[in-house]
């Protein structure tokens, strides 16, 4: 294979605030030490990426997550790709993740990094939101950015708590993915404002799966963070994309969230996902995430922050 080449490396903003394109180096290719550090520093400073006209199958979309870390399985309790224990297939007929979310929160190291390339598309719909949620955390008017900073969330895969959703509202294939999502019960507590553990940004760490602020009541946690969440969502701090067949987007799923439009009807779409073992995320005071209940460690190894207190 011919090594990627930094000279030839272009990246272009897409928005001001979230996601860059990449051109210019082939990532289907083995990558030199320099390319690789400059699609990390282009990560850090967009958030997410877009790579097109990838030539990768599902092995070289594993080669290329691996230049981030060590992966995870493909998820703690649903099955992965028959054969590929790291790769998750994110297909419309296997339900459909609409709403705001940051991957795999319910456990105590999610994952760094997140990585989606197209297989099947809609003609029509299907973009990805994805959010940046330490411009979120910059937008906060001070008394609130220091208010978040003293919070912390329960994080939980029971969709119990989600009244927007009710059990007798699904169809009998939707609760049998209830069921799988939630064969094993996971609860952890995480920072509200998370540091990045790279660039020392602030960003909201909170999502869909984040039940309820610690010390408050349900209704207390539920009004503080639907005030957190609609500064993450405000459509400055979104980049909305409208795949291509094979295209590659990588996502810093320490520091953003996203969100998977249901707008194409009853048509196909499919992505596979791989994802990069995370650290035990640290507030502010150099406090780290605990978990609760529910062990993760088939799933992803708990990597801590060096001198996280």
């Amino acid at each position: 294979m011919t090594a990627g080449s930094l000279t030839a490396l272009s990246v272009r903003k897409v928005t001001a605030r979230i996601g860059a394109e990449i051109r210019g180096v082939n990532i289907g290719d083995e990558l030199d030490g320099e390319t690789v550090a400059a699609i990390r520093a282009a990560l850090n400073e967009h958030k997410a990426l877009v790579f097109p006209d990838v030539d990768l199958d599902d092995a070289g979309q594993e080669r290329f997550a691996r230049y981030f870390g060590e992966l995870t399985t493909a998820h703690p309790t649903v099955p992965s790709e028959p054969g590929a224990p790291n790769v998750l297939p994110v297909d419309s007929e296997r339900g459909r993740a609409n709403h705001w979310h940051t991957d795999v929160t319910f456990v105590v190291s999610p994952p760094q990094v997140s990585t989606l390339r197209s297989i099947v598309l809609p003609p029509y719909g299907g973009e990805t939101l994805i959010a940046n949620a330490a411009a979120a955390y910059r937008d906060l008017p001070e008394p609130l950015r220091a208010f978040a900073e003293t919070l912390w969330a329960v994080h939980t895969n029971d969709y119990d708590y989600d009244y927007a959703v009710p059990p007798e509202s699904l169809d009998e294939s939707a609760r049998e993915r209830r069921t799988q999502f939630t064969s094993i019960g996971y609860e952890t507590v995480h920072p509200v404002v998370r540091v990045h553990p790279l660039t020392g940004e602030r960003g909201l760490f909170i999502g869909g799966f984040a039940s309820r602020i610690v010390g408050l009541s349900n209704t207390e946690s539920r009004d503080i963070l639907r005030l957190l969440q609609s500064y993450v969502t405000r459509p400055e701090n979104v980049l909305r994309w409208r795949w291509s067949l094979n295209e590659l987007v990588v996502f810093d799923n320490r520091i953003t969230q996203h969100y998977a439009i249901d707008n194409y009807d009853d048509l196909p779409r499919r992505l596979n996902r791989v994802t990069v073992a995370g650290e035990i995320p640290v507030g502010v005071h150099g406090k780290a995430s605990y978990s609760i209940s529910g062990d993760a460690s088939h799933y992803t190894p708990a990597i801590s922050v060096p001198n996280a207190a």
